[in-house]
């Protein structure tokens, strides 16, 4: 509701105070959705654009020079469904952290899940599920995401 500038320094200045370790020169867009904040740690020259969804349960680390796409989302928890007893959604929630180390492109419409460290200087296509961890200086993309080459 506030005009972009405004709204920008707004919500940098919520990152800061919320939390734990926020960098500088971080932009955050419209409508980006973040869930536990307490977990989430954010370096320098970071940019989330507009409607991604951060759940940082499980812990998410991106340290600098980070590009997140519009629509991306990461999701550091999933659900078990060992107990035939109960169902699926009662199940209990195993987490386990993202770490997005510095200098990684993350394309619009990712889908970042538990587990996943994505090493320096890598390019995570547009639309790509990742679920293993992504070497340094690597091009991943596919559902699920599979190397496409080395840069």
């Amino acid at each position: 509701m506030l005009p972009e500038p405004l709204g920008l320094a707004t919500r940098y200045c919520l990152l800061k105070r919320l939390i734990p370790k926020c960098g500088d020169n971080v932009f955050v867009g419209r409508s980006v959705e973040i869930k536990h904040w307490e977990k989430l740690s954010i370096g320098s020259n970071v940019s989330i654009h507009k409607q991604c969804y951060l759940d940082a349960g499980g812990g998410i680390t991106i340290d600098n020079d980070v590009s997140i796409a519009h629509q991306t989302s990461m999701i550091s928890f999933e659900h078990a469904w060992d107990d035939d007893a109960l169902p699926i959604r009662d199940n209990p929630v195993n987490y386990a952290p993202i770490t997005i180390q510095s200098d990684v492109w993350i394309g619009c419409g990712c889908r970042i899940l538990a587990g996943v460290d994505i090493g320096s200087r890598a390019v995570v296509a547009a639309g790509a599920v990742v679920t293993k961890p992504v070497p340094p200086h690597t091009v991943v993309g596919g559902v699920p995401a599979k190397p496409i080459k080395s840069i």
